[in-house]
């Protein structure tokens, strides 16, 4: 059994950078294997801060039409959706487990999506909220 993994934006933008071509190719792997798998999950919050990354904060800025692309394919993985709950439980998550907020909404958007691990290279690798493992893809790339 598969278990549901809850990718975080900067392994998603590491797909499309090319001034990280190490990580680029690490993203690249863990992303086509759960995809694969069928246990990839994404949020409305990923791809919000992948978007607003690759058009506005990449030194090298995807074309219009590539970008298009990218949040097309990205839009047609599983989705978790957010909602009042999940925000409002990101909120004290954050005070609790002293996290940014948009750390927490990630851990808890993971929580209520029924995935065991979140991929990213923001938090702290093998950190556990409970159910969810934070899992950094890059540890040592």
């Amino acid at each position: 059994m598969n278990p549901r993994i809850l990718v975080d934006t900067n392994v998603l933008v590491y797909l499309f950078d090319g001034d990280a071509p190490d990580k680029r190719e690490v993203a690249r792997q863990v992303v086509d294997e759960h995809v694969r798998r069928g246990s990839l999950r994404v949020s409305a919050q990923v791809l919000g801060e992948f978007y607003v990354t690759v058009t506005r904060k990449f030194a090298r800025q995807l074309s219009a039409a590539a970008v298009r692309d990218a949040m097309r394919d990205l839009a047609h993985l599983p989705f978790v959706a957010i909602d009042g709950e999940t925000v409002l439980a990101a909120v004290a998550g954050s005070q609790e487990h002293t996290l940014s907020f948009w750390d927490a909404l990630i851990v808890e958007t993971a929580r209520v999506g029924g995935c065991e691990v979140v991929l990213t290279e923001d938090m702290q690798d093998g950190r556990e909220f409970g159910a969810v493992t934070i899992r950094n893809p890059f540890r040592g790339a």
